[in-house]
């Protein structure tokens, strides 16, 4: 089932200054309930989404941004402008992708997961519930850029763990739930504590993810 009509019975009018029609590719089912497409700007583009897209009620993916085959939300989901999303992504309920990120391939982000803008996640990469990754070092007291973290490919960050801004996570690492990374964690590395401390990444945890 395709579904573009996120607001029916809404007067035309409002759709032009509010919301563009998507691109949607073949076996999307979009939830009438969902907004794709929310304008941002007077010169954005349409949202592309690949095919067999899964989008759940209340969720919102803005204008400008494209997503490769198999996407699929939980409810509530928000994805804002200027992002980039891979095949075969999970993005669940009450997760938050903030805008001007890119997501690579077969990702998993669970429940309440916050994306910040500037962020950039690679392939086969799982971010555990409620972890929340962060772009701002000082928080209104400083005038800085904005730099979110860097998930390497195979990458997994457990529940409720914080990431700090402009950090990079290596390839393979694994970061334990409720872990606060204050520092860049080597390829292969489990980090643990709160400032996250590095040890060597034990044997039931080696190999990398596979979540295509």
């Amino acid at each position: 089932m395709t579904n573009v009509d996120s607001h029916p019975g809404r007067d035309r009018s409002d759709d032009d200054r509010g919301r563009l029609d998507p691109r949607l590719g073949d076996d999307c089912d979009v939830s009438p309930d969902a907004t794709v497409g929310l304008r941002h700007s007077e010169d954005a583009s349409p949202p592309v989404l690949g095919d067999r897209a899964t989008v759940r009620s209340g969720t919102v993916v803005y204008a400008d941004v494209e997503v490769g085959d198999d996407f699929t939300t939980g409810h509530d989901v928000l994805v804002r402008e200027d992002t980039v999303i891979g095949d075969g992504v999970v993005v669940g309920t009450d997760t938050v992708v903030d805008g001007t990120t890119t997501i690579g391939s077969h990702v998993s982000l669970q429940t309440g997961v916050y994306v910040p803008t500037n962020t950039e996640i690679g392939d086969e990469v799982f971010v555990g519930p409620h972890a929340v990754l962060t772009n701002d070092p000082y928080p209104v007291r400083e005038e800085v850029d904005l730099v979110g973290p860097t998930l390497d490919d195979h990458v997994s960050v457990g529940a409720n763990a914080t990431l700090l801004p402009d950090v990079t996570v290596g390839e393979g690492s694994f970061v334990a739930a409720g872990a606060v990374v204050t520092e860049d964690v080597p390829p292969e590395t489990l980090a643990v504590g709160a400032p996250a401390e590095h040890r060597a990444l034990p044997d039931e945890l080696d190999g990398g993810n596979d979540l295509a």
